[in-house]
């Protein structure tokens, strides 16, 4: 998935992303709300994992920003206060879930991966083609029966060509749901994974390229 995370607090924030870049997300990361609308305006997210008390736009400003698009963008709201009656606000603002400071990194992941399957269309628990299963929640892959240890991006780039099942996936497509706004998009980064993942799934190809189109599992 894509995820931008707004947290005003540097160590947070760097801590946040970095527990769900381990989970093979693509993860942007911003300190203000006003910085927020301009990603949310560029890029489309699956989740933002938004702070609610942010600098420059309140986190209640960009929740009812996100929440008025008419997106499928899926709102994660952090704040310090446990309160029953600010969680209850904060949902009436149009958030998606409500997570109280402090939490277990794991609760997060948890509820962001909960949330990103809100957001796309219903995918089956486990992905399979061509003899390909793909665990999304073990990060588990399997090729008729073989084990196939992938690193996080083999493993989300070949997770999105399953979503797909059999179309064709632009290189642009892989890019805003694989990597992050870091990526530059003139780079041989994708055609790189791309022949990892056809070495490490082996023959015969599974991985096919239609030229000027993008990569497909048929």
């Amino acid at each position: 998935m894509r995820i931008l995370v707004v947290e005003d607090e540097p160590l947070v924030a760097d801590a946040v992303a970095q527990w769900l870049r381990g989970d093979a997300h693509a993860v942007d990361v911003v300190h203000d709300g006003g910085a927020a609308l301009e990603r949310i305006g560029v890029n489309d997210y699956d989740v933002v994992v938004l702070d609610r008390d942010l600098p420059v736009v309140h986190g209640d400003d960009v929740c009812r920003e996100l929440a008025g698009s008419g997106g499928e963008t899926r709102v994660l709201m952090l704040t310090a206060s446990a309160d029953v009656a600010d969680r209850v606000s904060g949902l009436s603002l149009g958030a998606d879930d409500y997570l109280p400071k402090p939490f277990a990194f794991a609760e997060l992941s948890a509820r962001v991966t909960a949330l990103g399957r809100r957001a796309r269309p219903a995918a089956p628990p486990i992905l399979q083609r061509g003899g390909i299963r793909l665990d999304p929640h073990r990060r588990e892959v399997y090729r008729d029966g073989r084990y196939v240890p992938l690193s996080r991006k083999e493993f989300a780039v070949l997770a999105e060509l399953l979503r797909a099942d059999g179309a064709p996936v632009s290189a642009e497509q892989l890019l805003e749901k694989a990597w992050d706004e870091n990526a530059d998009p003139f780079t041989h980064s994708i055609r790189m994974i791309i022949l990892k993942l056809r070495r490490k799934l082996g023959e015969p190809p599974i991985v096919l390229t239609d030229p000027g189109v993008g990569y497909r599992v048929p």
